[in-house]
């Protein structure tokens, strides 16, 4: 039995979309009509999430938000620890939810569980909605027969991931609005007060201060090529976006990152946490450490970390310690890896990474508040420094114009 979406009018002429279970298309609609609807258009949830990829995606089926899908896996582990059949999970889940989308999606994970399949391979077929990393810790849960405890362990993963991208996002908020509001100011002074100001000092064709000459002139230039300023930005971000595709550059930019003061640093520390926290769940969960590590570098976000990684992986693979693999690959903090080297010495890996795992969100998150706290000041002192400048280079002239006058 599949799962299918429909649209169809009820007796009152309303529209009407939904998900029904049938096994085929014709059954649905004889099913609707049965119901005293008109069905419009019946078709495979399946099929049709998989159509509606939309995006840059061109296939994969539809995604989900890290807050649908958090809330997803903690009702499925919630169902799971109660012991309920999966289609049943499922069925409630699909049913709680109010976004269509995740209903559909849950419904055709369904029809593929009901069909035999596991719950981690029903999955696959949405590897937007449910990520490698996501599939690959069901699966250990499954077959290691404790998908109650994984599932509980994967909420708790999801949920901490949502909240860190909600603080980061929340935090972020002021300052973009304060540097954006800033930058608006200075464009402003400089298109519309500036040359109503400078005009007069021209007409007195006075000898102006060297601050003053470099004021008019950028302020000439936002006049006359603001336009063609933003157009090459523009076209910049776009040249570059297009040069990134080519996995050598995009390698080389990477790599010249980590090397940038506080960017590079936070680049370094996002990477390592979320490499610590999915390397400690995969293995606590059953899945061997050559191939946790394997998933845990897909996660990564920087190219060359993912390839220091990857060389890491080999070296476990020929017998290396995860401890020697990792500090030969570089980049990893003195404290990850001494936590690591504990854990191999005392048979307690997956222990320790776990505790890995909590330290380096600990390190990631006081980073990125410390960070967002000094951004408002500096985009302040940045505010106060071109303000004053401005200023600076209108008052000169009108000192020595003053001084002339005496």
């Amino acid at each position: 039995m599949a799962a299918f979406d429909f649209v169809a009018l009820d007796t009152g002429g309303r529209q009407k979309k939904g998900v029904m279970e049938g096994d085929s298309q014709r059954q649905v609609r004889q099913m609707l009509r049965d119901k005293g609807m008109v069905p419009l258009s019946v078709e495979m949830a399946a099929q049709k999430a998989a159509a509606k990829g939309g995006g840059f995606s061109f296939g994969g089926g539809p995604s989900m938000g890290v807050r649908d899908l958090a809330l997803v896996t903690r009702q499925m582990a919630t169902l799971v620890q109660a012991g309920l059949p999966l289609e049943e999970i499922l069925t409630a889940v699909s049913q709680q939810t109010e976004k269509p989308k995740i209903r559909s999606i849950l419904m055709a994970v369904r029809s593929k569980v009901l069909e035999g399949f596991t719950l981690a391979d029903s999955m696959a077929d949405f590897p937007r909605a449910f990520p490698k990393l996501y599939r690959a810790t069901v699966s250990a849960g499954e077959h290691s027969g404790h998908l109650d405890l994984v599932m509980n362990r994967l909420a708790d993963y999801t949920e901490s991931s949502h909240d860190t991208k909600r603080s980061i996002t929340a935090a972020l908020v002021y300052p973009a609005i304060l540097l954006l509001v800033s930058i608006s100011i200075v464009v402003f002074l400089m298109i519309s007060v500036v040359p109503g100001v400078v005009e007069v000092f021209a007409d007195n064709n006075q000898q102006l201060p060297t601050i003053t000459i470099i004021l008019i002139a950028v302020s000439d230039f936002f006049s006359a090529y603001t336009h063609y300023a933003v157009l090459a930005i523009a076209l910049f971000i776009v040249i570059f976006m297009y040069l990134l595709r080519n996995e050598t550059i995009r390698m080389n930019v990477h790599k010249r990152l980590l090397k940038v003061p506080m960017v590079g640093k936070l680049i370094r520390t996002i990477n390592t946490a979320r490499f610590a926290s999915t390397l400690s769940i995969l293995t606590s969960s059953g899945v061997a450490l050559v191939d946790a590590m394997k998933i845990a570098g897909e996660v990564l976000s920087n190219d060359w970390l993912k390839q220091r990684v990857s060389t890491a992986t080999r070296s476990v693979s020929e017998g290396a310690s995860l401890k020697n693999a990792l500090e030969q690959a570089g980049y990893f903090p003195p404290m990850m890896l001494h936590m690591i080297a504990s854990g191999e010495a005392s048979g307690e890996l997956d222990n320790m990474l776990d505790k890995t795992a909590k330290a380096q969100e600990l390190d990631l998150n006081n980073f990125i508040s410390v960070m967002v706290s000094l951004i408002p000041p500096l985009i302040i002192l940045f505010m106060g420094g071109m303000v004053f400048t401005i200023v600076l280079a209108i008052l000169l002239p009108i000192f020595q114009l003053n001084q002339l006058v005496i």
